[in-house]
């Protein structure tokens, strides 16, 4: 059913005269039929650009609007009135996904045939435009090439885990780089794919009763979870290997997952430009450092070259010094490529993870970007100005919180009211959970906003 869902795409696209190298988005959420449009694509030769489902309507119709796609690939949920307006504007070719009795490609009526354009050029001639929040400000999407796809099957590999035999629970979305690279690599090493399309720790656990893995990759809100739901290690029994990424496993919850599980966590480091992994640690790494090297991301991955940099002038540290990571991987570059991490390197090669140089939230191992939630906040008729922070949680890590100065004789609007407003906008990982209304935004002396005294007044205040 993949292979003729992902063959009838083709021929969809190639009947509405959609040229080889136009950008083609899919509404992306984790059910086969997306999976199989994704894989079709990529083994078509064509450029594939994934777009985030979980946002309003509204929200999804202007970012298609913006991004200026030549084709857009859904299911018929996603197909709603202000998505249908927007693409008839533009003149792109609606294709809408079906699975089950009848799993076929369709063509939206009324949008069968290029319109006036013109669309935006691919950023790549074949690959995978992944979503992602770069450094600061708006999300960009990198373009990922089929030859830097490789990577992605490589992480894999790399893990040590028999991936051939145990089956991969995907919950990472496979609209970003994780759910990705599981997509991409479960399937050129014929491993058993399970999607869930949104993480629940019931139906998560269910999974695994049901299909017995030996390891999961997740992101580190669910080791909290399981231990703050004291999930029995008989539900689990399967599990030897926990993997994971996206952020830091502080060594205190690494300490005491393993302690109540007797599940080893075999932790990694990568970056969206990257498509795979930088640092990790192994089975064989876990075994003999586990202990010594507790708090490493783990070692560089094969083939990868790093380095740590100062901060101001980008010149080479020595071994034990804090700047920002940079990574020569062949297949992505010949060039250093700056991340936007600090980090230090060990005498035995173990990387250390010592903070972000950007402003990004790391939301259960998610990016949420502060200035867009700001920019959206600023469109509501009653904020004048408003500056956004991550703040501490038990289960996620880090949260999004605002605090939001008023227009002058403006009344303050309620937490549900900023909340519809910011989802509208954005997709539900970037609504705050907390708001402090406040008469004036505390500024440095170059009057931005300043952040260190808006997480004070955050994370001391109740909300508003």
């Amino acid at each position: 059913m993949i292979s003729r869902l992902a063959d009838d795409l083709i021929a969809r696209l190639q009947e509405s005269g959609v040229p080889q190298d136009a950008p083609v988005a899919v509404v992306a959420r984790n059910r086969p039929a997306q999976a199989a449009a994704v894989l079709g694509l990529v083994e078509a030769g064509r450029t594939v650009s994934n777009v985030y489902a979980f946002q309003s309507p509204e929200a999804l119709a202007a970012e298609l609007g913006r991004t200026g796609f030549a084709a857009v690939v859904a299911e018929e949920q996603d197909w709603t009135p202000p998505v249908i307006e927007e693409l008839l504007r533009s003149g792109a070719v609606g294709v809408v996904l079906c699975w089950g009795t009848d799993t076929t490609a369709q063509l939206l009526p009324n949008m069968t045939h290029l319109g006036r354009g013109p669309f935006r050029p691919p950023l790549l001639k074949a690959g995978i435009e992944i979503l992602s929040s770069g450094t600061t400000g708006p999300p960009k999407r990198v373009a990922i090439p089929n030859r830097v796809l490789a990577r992605a099957v490589e992480s894999i590999r790399g893990g040590g885990v028999d991936t051939g035999v145990s089956p991969d629970i995907v919950v990472w979305p496979i609209s970003g780089i994780g759910g990705t690279c599981c997509l991409i690599a479960d399937f050129a090493i014929e491993r058993l794919i399970i999607l869930l399309e949104k993480f629940d720790l019931d139906e998560w656990l269910a999974a695994i009763g049901r299909h017995r893995p030996r390891s999961v990759n997740v992101p580190p809100a669910v080791p909290r979870m399981m231990l703050d739901a004291a999930v029995p290690r008989s539900d689990v029994a399967s599990l030897e290997y926990v993997y994971g990424g996206s952020a830091p496993m502080t060594p205190e919850l690494q300490e005491e997952f393993e302690g109540a599980y007797g599940i080893k966590v075999i932790w990694a480091y990568g970056a969206t430009e990257f498509c795979g992994t930088l640092v990790t640690w192994t089975p064989e790494l876990h075994d003999q450092y586990s202990s010594s090297k507790r708090g490493a991301m783990g070692r560089p991955f094969a083939g990868v070259q790093l380095r740590v940099v100062d901060v101001d002038d980008g010149e080479e540290l020595p071994r034990g010094e804090v700047g920002y990571l940079e990574a020569l991987v062949p297949e992505v570059s010949t060039d250093w490529i700056r991340t936007t991490d600090l980090a230090t390197i060990d005498e035995d090669d173990f990387v250390f993870h010592k903070g972000r140089g950007d402003g990004v939230i790391l939301r259960g191992g998610f990016k949420v970007i502060p200035e867009a939630i700001d920019a959206a906040l600023r469109e509501h008729s009653s904020v004048l100005d408003a500056a956004t922070v991550g703040i501490g949680d038990h289960r996620l890590g880090q949260v999004p919180a605002a605090a939001i100065e008023l227009r002058r004789g403006e009344a303050a609007p309620t937490h549900e009211q900023l909340d519809a407003h910011v989802r509208a906008r954005l997709n539900s990982l970037h609504v705050p959970v907390r708001y402090a209304i406040t008469e004036v935004l505390p500024r440095t002396t170059s009057m931005k906003p300043d952040l260190r005294a808006v997480r004070s007044l955050l994370e001391t205040r109740p909300d508003d």
